[in-house]
């Protein structure tokens, strides 16, 4: 357990730049995720995010043997499959085999994209765990602008989206625009999957996509104050599972998806103990 959890030099490492870089990557990535997860849950959209994270990894993989940024490589990867679900998959009975048909080349592609990159294995290992190295100066400028743009574009279409992912009949009948809203939602979720394959890595995206939403989904009906639980959720195992991997020197994406994992435990013990006092 000592090499599990330890803070012995976690003071020391506060102090590095790059470490500075997590910490700020991770709390943008927890704003960001945690506003979208509550609808990703809502929209029934969690094996989307399973197959965007994939092409993410892919993306990352092919610019990894081209020798440009992870990050662009991401983002290009998982947009692309943003736009192939939300275009090709827009009906309920479609959206699954879709998925799976890009996830499964995806996966396969990504896998020989890295088998013939010929540099440190670090680096392949870290598209698939995580790694807070590298996080760099231009990673955190791209996750900075797609922050920006994420927060600004749901501010905009939240109301509407929220209304199709409660009941997407009624919305198509009040005019709301459905079919634009879905490859848009997608390509959002594909922009925060992309920032979030470098950091808790392709493997385990979901812990920081969808669990936050799912425990939020546990304790409240409110659509804002699912938000803002999931955000907080996101971001305490974002930035603690920095935190609690910096001595260790292990990936962060374990002691994430830990400490989520634990979020969600105890939203759904408080779930039902709010329900039975309710029976009662």
């Amino acid at each position: 357990m000592g090499k599990l959890f330890s803070l012995d030099g976690t003071g020391d490492l506060l102090a590095q730049p790059f470490v500075r870089n997590a910490l700020l990557a991770a709390a943008l990535l927890g704003l960001v995720a945690g506003v979208l997860a509550p609808l990703i849950v809502a929209r029934g959209m969690g094996f989307a995010v399973h197959g965007t994270s994939e092409l993410a990894f892919t993306g990352g993989a092919a610019a990894l043997l081209l020798g440009v940024s992870v990050s662009v490589g991401a983002v290009a990867g998982s947009v692309l499959a943003g736009l192939v679900f939300g275009l090709l998959g827009l009906r309920q009975r479609e959206r699954d085999s879709v998925i799976g048909v890009v996830l499964a080349f995806g996966l396969g592609l990504g896998v020989l994209l890295l088998a013939l990159y010929p540099g440190r294995a670090s680096n392949k290992f870290g598209l698939l765990t995580g790694s807070i190295v590298s996080v760099d100066s231009t990673n955190l400028q791209v996750l900075v602008v797609v922050t920006i743009l994420v927060l600004a574009t749901m501010a905009v279409i939240y109301r509407p989206l929220l209304f199709a992912s409660t009941d997407p009949e009624v919305a198509v009948a009040r005019g709301v625009p459905v079919r634009l809203l879905s490859p848009l939602f997608a390509v959002l979720i594909a922009l925060v999957t992309a920032l979030a394959v470098p950091i808790v890595g392709a493997i385990l995206v979901l812990s920081v996509t969808i669990i936050p939403g799912a425990a939020a989904a546990r304790v409240t009906a409110s659509p804002v104050v699912a938000t803002v639980l999931a955000v907080v959720i996101a971001e305490v195992a974002l930035v603690g599972g920095t935190v609690l991997s910096l001595a260790p020197g292990l990936p962060i994406s374990g002691y994430v998806a830990t400490i989520a994992f634990l979020g969600y435990l105890v939203c759904r013990i408080i779930g039902r103990a709010r329900g039975q006092v309710r029976t009662g």
